[in-house]
């Protein structure tokens, strides 16, 4: 199922994402630290859902209340995870 979210609170704008069978097959943020977000992108491709919230979830920005890797997981429970 791909799908798309746009973001909140973050550099990055939208993350678009394609989840299989409760696997995360793909994800590409537009905007934000480029090196950084395609770290976390390669990082998170073949996970289970359920690790990648476990493992980024809360994670902050700075002195901002989240961050991409945690409006990954925000976009992850939109989708029903």
């Amino acid at each position: 199922m791909k799908y798309t979210y746009h973001t909140q609170g973050t550099c990055s704008t939208v993350i678009h994402l394609d989840v299989e069978n409760g696997i995360l097959k793909d994800v590409y943020f537009d905007n934000g630290c480029d090196g950084n977000l395609k770290g976390i992108s390669i990082l998170v491709k073949g996970m289970k859902i359920e690790d990648v919230i476990a493992k980024l979830e809360g994670v902050r920005c700075g002195m901002k209340s989240t961050s991409c890797p945690d409006q990954l997981c925000h976009a992850l429970h939109q989708m029903g995870y």
